[in-house]
């Protein structure tokens, strides 16, 4: 680009010393003017040949040529050098455009990893990541990108996870954790244990995605291909046709001047300002949506997000958290610490979620040697013998088997009762949280004009109506099976408009089906999971459910840029056409509505970089 830059500036200084010193030589004028124009043009028409025998006759290198040595054949010497000055200066721009839109993907895409540290035979070696095989060990100093995907087995530290969520907080990690591919760590030097291949990891998945993103594109990408494909061969017969016929048939009518026309409407014809800045346009928003970590598979499905009107969500892991924690708990003539107790001892062998929830309620060390017998009773709970008392947690069945006398908890949620040696001792209430912004972001799509807002999920009705409620949603469906979710997206599909979107919104584990038939398919929380990131168009590389509205939000700006360009283009293209047509504009105004159009596009096309993270 520093070379191009150059280049024009040379140039530039040359064409100004042709226009403002007079030699009184007319060569010498004209030699400083062809030395000009070979500085810039030289590399444009030895393009146009090339082209000329790949078979890439009408493309722009071809009119700018044609176009300037036209002008030269007519003594337009000025004019033919301003052309590829500012023809040059618009390519800058478009490279300066491009580089700048490419750069907010690229720094996503500088988390490929460059080595692995793996311990082999008691030494240290540095190796590929793509040799690692899993469950070896690696080890991660700071600094360095985490190579592979894998458990910490020893040692703490801070991770910047930055390049994949947007998120600009480190994340403390310790023994026990998992890590993912492509973060950085600052602090500690940590100990890996690798849980999947490079082919398999986190950086790998994002990696392709990312470098792929381009291949699909959008129906206005499209329709710019096939209006180019029609457009240029038909301008350049009209230009042939203005350029031999009228000095054939109108009196006094010269060949110089016609041609002079003719080789203006050429310049004005090329479609530089819509080849480039749409698909710029629609490369710059995904690279805008990268920055905010969301990542969208191709611009066909960032066009589709600005006509959502149903956007459907499943429920867990989506709007509430998906981990189960102890709202309430509610004793008995006990206290609150002994009721937890005796229930934590009771569920100390389950790794049921339920179970896993009340362990961390109670947040003590448990003594096996006071559990003498524990049996799971199914569909009903647990039935324990702890320091030779009989502990019974379980569901209302599970009283009422027992002939316990109870009191009923009307909370939404799991409700585990606890009984000792027969008698009531309260009740414990565990649910899942729904996520702090779930409310916001439903909210804001209502205010973006979705049509609907939907929850689907496998839980009970008085749960899930529950969840409904407080998030305000439109419709909830509850106890549905996964073919069931898939049995109600067709249904609701038929409810929306021929041109408009259903949205469906999951965790990416297991709505894959879901996801694969809905119009558009977001992975929430996608981050790690291979299904999220195979399955949906678009993967959201934090548990946020408000990055939708963002996401939609510049969909829709994308598309109003777009828009905006294309309408611009062809109004001033069409206008200089005609006055070119008439003898009215002169090249000058030729070079301005091919180059200064274009330049302004791709300015316009910039503004979508410019998202908050």
């Amino acid at each position: 680009m520093k070379k191009d830059v150059i280049k024009v500036i040379i140039s530039a200084i040359l064409f100004a010393i042709g226009l403002i010193i007079n030699f009184n030589n007319q060569w010498i004028n004209n030699t400083i003017f062809i030395i000009a124009y070979i500085i810039v043009g030289l590399e444009i028409v030895v393009e146009a040949i090339k082209n000329i025998f790949k078979g890439e006759v009408l493309d722009e290198h071809f009119l700018m040529t044609v176009a300037t040595i036209g002008a030269f054949g007519i003594g337009e010497f000025p004019e033919a050098v301003a052309v590829m000055l500012f023809y040059q200066i618009g390519e800058i721009f478009q490279d300066y455009a491009v580089d700048k839109s490419r750069k907010s993907i690229s720094d996503l895409m500088n988390i490929r990893p460059d080595f692995a540290n793996v311990e082999r035979n008691g030494e240290i070696k540095k190796v590929s990541p793509e040799e690692v095989k899993i469950d070896e060990i690696i080890i991660v100093k700071p600094g360095e990108k985490i190579p592979l995907d894998g458990c910490i087995i020893e040692g703490t530290s801070s991770i910047d996870t930055k390049a994949l969520t947007g998120e600009s907080m480190p994340q403390d990690v310790q023994n026990g954790n998992q890590v993912l591919s492509g973060c950085i760590n600052l602090t500690g030097v940590i100990k890996i244990k690798v849980t999947k291949e490079y082919g398999e990891s986190t950086v790998n998945k994002i990696l392709d995605l990312v470098e792929n993103a381009s291949n699909k594109k959008s129906k206005s990408e499209n329709f710019i291909t096939k209006f180019a494909k029609y457009y240029t061969p038909t301008v350049v017969i009209l230009a042939l046709i203005l350029g031999i016929v009228p000095p054939l048939i109108i009196k006094d009518a010269t060949f110089s001047e016609w041609l002079y026309r003719a080789l203006s409407f050429l310049v004005v014809s090329c479609p530089c300002a819509l080849v480039i800045s749409i698909p710029l346009s629609f490369f710059g928003g995904i690279g805008g949506a990268s920055k905010m970590g969301i990542l969208i598979k191709g611009s066909n499905y960032l066009e589709g997000l600005a006509n959502t009107e149903i956007m459907v969500f499943d429920k867990t892991g989506t709007l509430t958290k998906g981990i189960f924690e102890v709202q309430k708990v509610k004793p008995v003539d006990i206290s609150e610490e002994e009721l937890l107790k005796i229930t934590a001892y009771s569920e100390n062998y389950s790794n049921h979620p339920i179970a896993l929830s009340v362990k961390k309620a109670y947040g003590k060390e448990i003594d096996e040697s006071k559990i003498q017998k524990t049996e799971e009773l199914a569909g009903l709970g647990i039935v324990s013998q702890i320091e030779n008392q009989e502990v019974l947690v379980g569901n209302e069945k599970l009283m009422k088997e027992r002939k316990i006398e109870f009191t009923k908890s009307n909370d939404i949620g799991t409700i585990l009762y606890v009984a000792v040696d027969g008698n009531f001792v309260g009740y414990i209430v565990i649910a899942d949280k729904v996520k702090e912004d779930s409310a916001k972001a439903i909210n804001d799509l209502k205010k973006n004009n979705i049509k609907q807002t939907v929850m689907l999920t496998g839980d009970t009705k008085e749960i899930g109506e529950s969840i409904a409620k407080e998030l305000e949603l439109d419709k909830v469906y509850t106890g549905l099976l996964p073919q069931e979710k898939v049995e109600k997206v067709e249904s609701l599909l038929k409810e929306k408009s021929k041109s408009g979107k259903l949205v469906f919104v999951g965790d990416g584990i297991n709505d894959a089906p879901v996801l694969a038939i809905s119009d558009i398919g977001i992975a929430m929380g996608g981050l790690g999971s291979d299904a999220a990131i195979e399955a949906a168009d678009i993967v959201l590389m934090t548990d946020e459910p408000s990055k939708i509205v963002n996401a939609i939000k510049l969909s829709r700006k994308t598309l109003r840029i777009v828009k905006e360009n294309i309408i611009f283009a062809i109004f001033i293209k069409i206008l200089i056409l005609i006055l070119s047509a008439f003898g009215i504009a002169s090249m000058w105004e030729a070079v301005f509505a091919d180059v200064g159009v274009s330049i302004i596009a791709i300015i316009n096309a910039l503004r979508l970089l410019k998202v908050k993270k």
